[in-house]
């Protein structure tokens, strides 16, 4: 081939290198006019598929609300659609989910704060290195699992503290659902510390400033809107846990602000429900569907408001 092409008069060489230089062209500009439409279609996937997930939950809450009154759903405070008299007040599962959520809020944040402010200002390198990828890999254990840990660990040592303690409680699971969003709030806490200038913490060295002064004084402000942001997304988590308050919270739902009781969390009654007993398009199927919007409408403005705080105080160096 290659003593073929010397030989080739110099017209005849030159006309081969033309025509592979318009193939390749040709090939380049039909690759930049076809990426823009595959990534497209790529980004597409996850909005069709949102925009399916709203219409099938409206399309069921709505035919759920033809049967019951929406003013009975969300103001009454007994929630029993399975067993008569039946009673569809929402507000019992949004108690014990938002006291699930607050227990768990408790460990996690300060936990997870405390964490990222020693990972981001004391730690060396190589401890971070060592110490970040161990902490999270508490966000690779199965839920389920965080839910055995819960009712056959955490909830004995409560009982043992605690007398009245039940064998379902509110928090047992809530601990432990905060010790599962650890990561989340340390990791995004952490990145944000991290991103806070140098710059800002040398002057105030200068100044005088001790370690701890900067951590909570210089750094922490200066990354207030990622903490806020990491909180209320894992506040978000922790109100769609299932697994964890369905093994170790119970099923009664029950309004109450007693974390020593069974209570029932909107995802474990839609777990209760969705075993398969209950007949399609009947009322009780129905609930499945008009708790799973309530819990889409809370997260969703709960994302919202996590994007309005990391927008309101962002700080751009």
């Amino acid at each position: 081939m290659r003593d073929d092409a010397v030989s080739m008069p110099n017209s005849q060489r030159l006309s081969v290198v033309k025509r592979g230089a318009m193939f390749k062209n040709e090939k380049s500009h039909l690759t930049n006019r076809m990426m823009p439409i595959v990534l497209f279609l790529c980004a597409a996937v996850s909005i069709l598929t949102t925009i399916c997930i709203v219409l099938t939950l409206i399309g069921e809450t709505f035919n759920f609300f033809k049967q019951i009154p929406f003013v009975d759903f969300i103001t009454g405070i007994k929630w029993s659609p399975l067993i008569e008299p039946r009673s569809f007040g929402i507000w019992p599962l949004i108690g014990g989910t938002l006291l699930i959520t607050v227990i768990a809020c408790l460990v996690a944040v300060p936990l997870g704060l405390a964490s990222a402010i020693y990972l981001s200002e004391y730690a060396h390198p190589t401890v971070r290195r060592v110490v970040k990828p161990i902490l999270e890999v508490l966000a690779g254990v199965p839920t389920i699992v965080y839910g055995y840990f819960a009712l056959s660990f955490v909830t004995p040592v409560i009982r043992s503290l605690f007398s009245e303690a039940g064998v379902f409680n509110a928090l047992s699971a809530g601990i432990v659902v905060g010790i599962m969003i650890i990561p989340m709030v340390c990791s995004l806490s952490e990145d944000a510390m991290t991103a806070v200038p140098r710059s800002l913490r040398d002057g105030a060295y200068a100044l005088g400033a001790t370690r701890f002064e900067v951590a909570l004084k210089i750094v922490v402000p200066a990354a207030f809107s990622g903490i806020v942001a990491s909180a209320v997304l894992a506040f978000s988590r922790a109100i769609g846990e299932t697994m964890i308050v369905t093994v170790a919270a119970g099923s009664t739902p029950k309004l109450t602000g007693n974390p020593l009781e069974s209570i029932q969390t909107m995802t474990a009654y839609i777990v209760q429900v969705s075993l398969g007993d209950t007949p399609h398009g009947s009322v009780e199927y129905g609930t499945i569907f008009a708790v799973g919007m309530t819990l889409f409408v809370i997260t969703f403005l709960l994302n919202i408001f996590a994007q309005y705080v990391a927008r309101r105080f962002r700080e751009e160096y």
